[in-house]
């Protein structure tokens, strides 16, 4: 197959790091040893743009087992790890993708993945979908359905749906509690910061910890922080998600008060510039900000770049911007700062998001016939079956309901 990484020889060490990443992913492995028997996407050619990681790469082989043919390219152009990049291609699997891309080979990445014309998308962020709407509709009859991974892409797919611009029927795989309520909560809460030491080696303790957003993800960084003994500040424009957060004892103000305060800055919204240059402005100095959201516009980095100084880089991804007489701090470029700056989330919280990803693949090659080019959830049956593969992989049991609580709760007649 054709492929396009950065160095093949980095094979090795990818698929040792593989190998790892699946003795973590018990719930992944029982439906790979399901698609191995069953082959429910025989036949099937599957594009995708997800993280190059060695977790997407256990996905990839489970598609794989299942009878897919597949074609991979990052979503994000400093998420890519090259070992696994190559390990994929020694695979021979047509992937394309190298850890810093230029714009150009993002998109021409990306495009790569449209010419093997795939009959379903599995999306991160929806810049596949979006390119294959805008660039190729041709090929769009072709395509029986997609999946999208990410609260952003679902965002945008749903701006897609009121405009009538959605051709194709699009399962939001983000939208099951197994993916946003683990994965954004527990992953993002722990890599966020992984990503944030990693680039600065900073200690968190003691610090004022500003985190911009209150949904699953921010919840997620907020409470990790706590733990590691920050003072939480989180800013919001969501009321209830700005009285969650003082509910749950932490400080709520807006962004141009907490720029006062500050020491860290983290972004989760899904929106743009969360934190604006002129905000930055009146940043303390040695600040540093983090954007944990899918793309890179939460933080007004062109806008920062105007105003520096000087600009210079540190360390590894993480960049001085002088700006008046004090200077503030930038990871991973202003993009996300888990996977540009550490590895991610923990393999065992994508096995759950990957379950959902596998599951709902398979649901749509049932089900895509009968489905308009809507945005879809899937069922609650396929989210309490993932959770009940990782609690048997965790070894954990649970209750089970009797045939007469089944009873009760099925009834209305008997009261008080």
């Amino acid at each position: 197959m054709p492929y396009q990484v950065k160095d093949i020889n980095l094979h090795d060490q990818g698929l040792r790091n593989i190998e790892w990443a699946e003795k973590q992913m018990g719930a992944l492995m029982a439906v790979r040893k399901r698609f191995e028997k069953e082959k429910p996407l025989k036949g099937y050619r599957i594009g995708m743009a997800l993280h190059v990681t060695k977790e997407t790469a256990f996905l990839v082989r489970t598609l794989r087992a299942g009878g897919a043919e597949v074609a991979i390219t990052s979503c994000n152009p400093l998420s890519t790890q090259d070992d696994v990049a190559a390990a994929l291609a020694y695979e021979d699997i047509a992937v394309y993708g190298y850890k810093g891309e230029s714009r150009e080979d993002y998109y021409r990445f990306l495009n790569e993945v449209i010419a093997f014309k795939p009959h379903i998308t599995i999306d991160d962020g929806c810049d596949l979908v979006s390119e294959i709407h805008t660039k190729h509709p041709a090929l769009l009859k072709d395509v029986a359905f997609g999946c999208e991974e990410t609260t952003t892409g679902v965002i945008r797919l749903r701006a897609m749906e009121r405009d009538g611009a959605l051709k194709y029927p699009m399962i939001a795989v983000n939208d099951c509690h197994t993916k946003h309520l683990m994965d954004n909560f527990y992953g993002t809460g722990q890599s966020a910061l992984d990503g944030i030491i990693r680039a600065s080696n900073l200690l968190i303790s003691g610090k004022t910890l500003v985190v911009s957003g209150y949904g699953s993800c921010g919840k997620g960084v907020a409470a990790r922080a706590r733990g590691m003994g920050a003072e939480v500040v989180v800013t919001e424009v969501d009321p209830f998600r700005a009285l969650q957060a003082r509910m749950d004892g932490f400080r709520v103000m807006p962004m141009d008060r907490a720029v006062e305060v500050g020491d860290v800055f983290v972004t989760v919204t899904g929106g743009k510039h969360a934190v604006r240059a002129d905000q930055v402005e009146r940043m303390k100095d040695g600040a540093v900000l983090a954007n944990a959201g899918h793309f890179d516009i939460e933080i007004d980095v062109a806008g920062i770049e105007k105003l520096a100084m000087r600009k210079r880089e540190v360390r590894p991804l993480f960049e001085e911007y002088t700006i008046g007489d004090r200077a503030v701090y930038l990871c991973g470029e202003g993009r996300l700062v888990n996977l540009a700056c550490a590895e991610g989330h923990p393999s065992t919280v994508m096995a759950l998001s990957f379950c959902d990803q596998a599951l709902g693949v398979a649901y749509g090659v049932r089900h895509y016939r009968e489905m308009a080019p809507k945005v879809y959830r899937l069922p609650d049956e396929i989210d309490q079956e993932v959770a009940r593969l990782q609690l048997k992989a965790m070894g954990v049991e649970i209750d089970e309901l009797t045939p007469e609580q089944r009873e009760y709760l099925g009834s209305w007649k008997e009261g008080t």
